[in-house]
């Protein structure tokens, strides 16, 4: 087996949410996660490794119809989503993209993890701009590596692949730049995707406006935005959720 952290550089985390039922029984209880995977042999292969390794598979379907469907009725922890969806009779293919965008619009709470062999920045930007909170290239990627990754994007951690970690340019790089955030101003972010203003900020996390406009100051610095509207869109093109109950 290789390095569980081999083939993505894990952040420390989106900002924290408050601490809910659903956080507290992710540390104490078993991940529920949902399968999209077109062939079957992988996809059986999947579910059965990470059920040996302690996480709950709760659905397992081939066809985005299928899988969208069902994890309305059943939404699990993370789904984790190939990107080329071939239909049985190899007449169709559908892009996994449509599939993130419609968890982000309608359970924005799943995290999404993408397994893929597809190596396009272009892509991979677009699946973070869409939601996914973690990007896994399928034909590197072992065992450990998978289970490592969807328990990291349970707990609220987001992944980017080594090699886009470095990456010269584009707003990928930018989706990195998380990773060199401190936890507080990983919080400051989420409040401020959300719209809320400093003195609301301040209200929510229990600290002084002051520090929340030193903080506000360092994202700045860190991120390069001109203004606030343009931090706010650049913190939801990196997949950054504003915090439950703002």
């Amino acid at each position: 087996m290789g390095n569980p952290s081999e083939g993505f550089a894990p952040g420390e985390g989106l900002p924290h949410l408050p601490e809910s039922e659903d956080r507290t029984r992710l540390s104490t209880q078993e991940v529920r996660v949902a399968l999209l995977e077109d062939q079957r042999l992988m996809r059986e292969s999947m579910a059965e490794l990470l059920t040996t390794a302690g996480l709950k598979i709760v659905l397992s379907a081939g066809d985005p119809s299928t899988f969208l469907t069902r994890i309305h009725q059943n939404p699990p922890d993370v789904a984790v989503i190939d990107l080329t969806l071939e239909s049985e009779d190899g007449l169709t293919v559908t892009d996994g993209v449509t599939v993130l965008r419609e968890l982000r619009q309608w359970h924005p709470d799943i995290r999404a993890l993408v397994l893929s062999g597809n190596r396009d920045p272009q892509v991979i930007e677009r699946c973070y701009v869409e939601g996914a909170a973690g990007y896994l290239y399928k034909l590197s990627a072992d065992p450990e590596s998978l289970i490592a990754a969807i328990r990291a994007v349970a707990r609220g951690e987001r992944l980017v692949p080594l090699q886009l970690a470095h990456t010269a340019g584009g707003r990928v790089e930018a989706n990195s730049n998380l990773l060199h955030l401190t936890s507080r101003e990983r919080e400051v972010l989420g409040y401020i995707a959300g719209g809320a203003d400093n003195l609301k900020i301040a209200t929510f996390l229990k600290i002084s406006e002051r520090t929340v406009k030193a903080h506000v100051s360092s994202l700045y610095r860190k991120l390069g935005p001109e203004n606030r509207a343009q931090l706010a869109l650049l913190a939801r093109q990196m997949g950054v959720r504003p915090p439950q109950g703002l």
